[in-house]
């Protein structure tokens, strides 16, 4: 079974839920800035993002990561992997890219849950 290695939420105010999860894990994120947190758990991150309230006109990429909140699996062959599933068809689905933090790919699980692939 694939390990479940990030789970990302966006929000409008940071700096509250920040405080909310460092009180839930029992202490401070491994990492902060104005717009994002990430808090590390024997293996699996909780990232932390600002979002744009939908009043500031604020679009995603159109190949780039939707911003919304969504969790990672982790994957060897990302290119492999995407091949061998339908998510290269499935409405909405990004297909691998490289990004900063590494390749990734996103698709929606048939609830419209954004689900992310992460190659290690």
């Amino acid at each position: 079974m694939r390990q479940l290695v990030e789970l990302a939420l966006f929000t409008q105010n940071v700096p509250v839920l920040v405080a909310f999860y460092e009180n839930l894990l029992g202490g401070p994120p491994a990492f902060q800035s104005e717009g994002m947190a990430l808090f590390q758990l024997d293996g699996v991150h909780i990232l932390i993002h600002h979002q744009e309230p939908p009043e500031a006109g604020y679009e995603a990429e159109p190949d780039g990561p939707p911003n919304e909140d969504h969790f990672a699996i982790a994957v060897k062959s990302l290119d492999k992997e995407w091949a061998d599933t339908t998510f290269d068809n499935a409405p909405g689905s990004i297909p691998p890219a490289t990004y900063p933090w590494g390749r990734s790919a996103y698709t929606h699980d048939p609830d419209g849950r954004l689900v992310e692939m992460q190659e290690t």
